[in-house]
């Protein structure tokens, strides 16, 4: 029997939800559902672990899913696909579900996805002209992510998918230092 990755696994899953979700007019809908979902199990390690634990019954965990659905005020499709995800023995591939959905969703509306780290927080005209910088260079609508790093000194650290462009005041330095030792 071949072995197939969680990787390809979550893609099958994230597609199906994608496809029922464009069935019944609801991509919006679930999208923030799955935003929602995101969020918790980025807040809560607690949360994630407990789905991931082997020695709770599936059925602890739909009762789990469907009291979080609940106070989440999830939708019925968001709900059923957690309920397939359950049975199947998945839910510890939840998080690589919504992350593929996220990218499908994304894919389908000509949306890339940049993370940017920054020292401190950028002004919203700076956030503005560096929006407008990267949706020129990329050709698509362009959704920022930023996040606060002290450790790269100053400047900027964007990545794109594989493409990163590294303007950081830490990096800047490193590579200084590394010509200083003749490397």
């Amino acid at each position: 029997m071949r072995k197939v990755s969680k990787t390809k696994i979550a893609h099958v899953y994230a597609t199906a939800l994608y496809e029922a979700s464009l069935e019944r007019n609801s991509i919006e809908t679930v999208k923030k559902d799955v935003a929602k979902l995101h969020g918790l199990l980025s807040e809560s390690n607690d949360f994630g672990d407990y789905l991931e634990n082997p020695l709770w019954s599936q059925k602890d965990k739909c009762d789990v899913l469907q009291k979080t659905a609940k106070l989440l005020n999830l939708s019925d499709e968001t709900l059923s696909c957690l309920n397939v995800v359950v049975e199947n023995g998945r839910i510890s591939d939840l998080n690589l579900i919504l992350s593929d959905f996220e990218k499908i969703c994304n894919c389908k509306s000509n949306i890339v996805k940049v993370n940017v780290e920054t020292v401190k927080k950028l002004s919203s005209i700076q956030s503005n002209k560096l929006k407008k910088i990267m949706e020129k260079i990329l050709g698509k609508q362009v959704e920022i992510d930023y996040v606060l790093n002290p450790k790269i000194l100053g400047g900027l650290r964007v990545q794109c998918g594989s493409k990163m462009f590294d303007d950081s005041l830490a990096s800047k330095l490193n590579y200084l230092e590394n010509i200083m030792k003749g490397k």
